[in-house]
């Protein structure tokens, strides 16, 4: 398998997708994250065969489940991959120069190639984690602030 899997739902996989996110759900009900689901696979000559897969993998089936039944694309990239400035700067919704300044501050590690920097994605989603987590405290400092102060939104 290579190391970026896009897949493209056609109507018909959209469709099929909204039924059997519906059934996965009702199943994954009774399941924790850290249950092991069993299900049974069967495939069209009629052979079946069993699976134990780790609840957080049902989830991640569910969520893919659910994106392709509203007709959006997925693409599956390893956490490890490296990927570019460009890339980069996207997933965190900053510009490509503002992604440059936090490497070379430090704030997210990467290795040159020749002349291009290279970012492992597990960095950047870690980086995003650290930004939106203090983005949330920040947000509950200030409404705890105005409440103090007796201001309401």
């Amino acid at each position: 398998m290579s190391a970026e899997v896009v897949f493209l739902p056609t109507p018909e996989d959209s469709e099929q997708a909204k039924g059997s996110s519906r059934i996965l759900a009702q199943a994954l009900a009774d399941y924790s994250a850290d249950d092991r689901v069993r299900m049974t696979i069967q495939g069209s000559s009629g052979t079946s065969n069993e699976l134990v897969l780790p609840g957080d993998i049902m989830n991640l089936l569910l969520n893919v489940l659910t994106q392709v039944s509203q007709g959006n694309a997925i693409s599956l990239v390893p956490i490890h991959q490296e990927i570019s400035t460009q890339q980069a700067a996207e997933l965190l919704s900053v510009s490509r120069p503002h992604l440059v300044k936090l490497l070379e501050q430090g704030d997210i590690p990467f290795r040159k190639v020749g002349s291009h920097r290279r970012v492992r994605l597990v960095d950047v989603m870690s980086y995003r984690k650290q930004v939106d987590a203090a983005r949330s405290q920040a947000l509950d400092d200030l409404a705890e602030l105005s409440q103090g102060i007796g201001m309401e939104f």
